[in-house]
Order: structure tokens, then C-alpha cells, then sequence
């Protein structure tokens, strides 16, 4: 939408992204989670995923009247442009209504971590430092299919830990994940896991 649009001609949001599976149709009733994040009165963080409908599909220049996965989509909705604007709702999960998977804030995952850290130099053109154990209350770049949030070790045991999410995920039991650790300044992939089990947001 452009500065002084007539309200008639507003349009909703446009959601761009890859189609893991399923089919989207134009007209589907669809949402998205985690949608809108607040924290109550008591700490607690709350969810209200984003419903709307599905107006319109593109792949490049082509409108098209269903969407499968593989390529990049764009899906056309009726959300309001101030819920989606300067990307914010960036990694979040859109899909048919009542669908998705649970909107988690803690997990725990199974890991691996590298035995050397990848793209850092050392003196003399020395090997690569090796990677540290993970430390309990360290926090790490945790990257879940496209989203990026701030995960805190709360305990570890073996290959095994618990990490709270900084911001709730929508994602599923399963999931491979991407863990990263600031070495000078610079987040530096440190290992991958996959997620166990974890703690899920009930939906309003």
C-alpha cells in the first residue's frame, strides 16, 4: 500500500515464504502463529495467533488458484498491513486453520556440537578452536526453520538440554534446529539438534 491510498483500494498483507507441505487454496480460512506475543499480568507470555483468509497467490509473475510445495510463494491476505509491516511476523508459521503445529516456549532438544568452530582464525594459522561444552545459563542463537530467537540453558544432561526460547516458536516434535554461540562479536554455528518434547502455550 502506498502513502495516501484510498481506504477502498487498501490491501491486506502478503505473506512470502516456502510451502512445506500441503496445499493452499485461494479462499482457504487460514492463520498464523505464534501470532500476537504478549506477557500478562502475572509473566506469563500469552498468544493470539492471527486469523484471516487467503485472497490471492503468486510464484514470480503468475497468479495462481492453488500452491504446492516447492519454490517461493506469495499468499495475499486480509491482515490488517500494520500487523505485517518492516517484517514483523517474520518466522512465524501460516497454514489452515486449526492445523499448525503447538507454539512452544521451552524445548528440549537431543544435540551435537562441532568438534571445531567454523570461519574463525587463529594465530599463526592455527586449527580452528574447538568447541566448548555447552554451559548451563548460557544463551545461544537458536535458528527453528526460519525463525531466530535467543535460547537460555536452563539444565543438560549428557547430549541432552533444556533451553528457554525468548520469544515462543511454532514448531513441532522432530524438528531439526541450528545452534549458534558469540565468539568475538560474531555468532558462530556451534552444532544442530533436534527437538525431544517441550512446553506448550495454550491458543486463545
Amino acid at each position: 500500500n502506498k502513502p495516501g491510498e484510498d481506504v477502498k483500494k487498501l490491501k491486506g498483507g502478503v505473506a512470502g515464504g516456502s510451502i512445506l507441505k500441503g496445499i493452499l487454496r485461494l479462499g482457504d480460512e487460514i492463520e498464523v502463529r505464534p501470532g500476537i506475543v504478549a506477557k500478562k499480568a502475572d509473566g506469563a507470555v500469552k498468544c493470539t495467533p492471527i486469523l484471516s483468509k487467503l485472497v490471492s497467490l503468486y510464484a514470480e509473475q503468475n497468479d495462481l488458484n492453488y500452491a504446492v510445495p516447492g519454490g517461493l510463494i506469495g499468499v495475499g491476505t486480509k491482515i490488517d498491513p500494520t500487523l505485517t509491516r518492516a517484517d514483523r511476523l517474520v518466522g512465524q508459521v501460516l497454514g489452515l486453520r486449526g492445523k499448525l503445529p503447538f507454539v512452544y516456549t521451552e524445548v528440549e532438544i537431543s544435540f551435537y556440537l562441532l568438534r571445531r568452530l567454523l570461519g574463525v582464525k587463529t594465530a599463526e594459522g592455527g586449527k580452528a578452536a574447538k568447541v566448548q561444552k555447552l554451559q548451563k545459563n548460557e544463551v545461544l542463537l537458536v535458528n527453528i526453520g526460519s525463525t531466530s530467537t535467543g535460547g537460555k540453558v536452563i539444565a543438560m544432561k549428557q547430549d541432552l538440554a533444556k533451553l528457554q526460547l525468548m520469544q515462543p516458536v511454532c514448531t513441532q516434535e522432530g524438528e531439526k534446529i541450528a545452534l549458534s554461540r558469540r565468539v568475538e562479536k560474531h555468532w558462530r554455528l556451534i552444532g544442530w539438534g533436534e527437538i525431544r518434547r517441550g512446553q506448550k502455550i495454550e491458543q486463545d
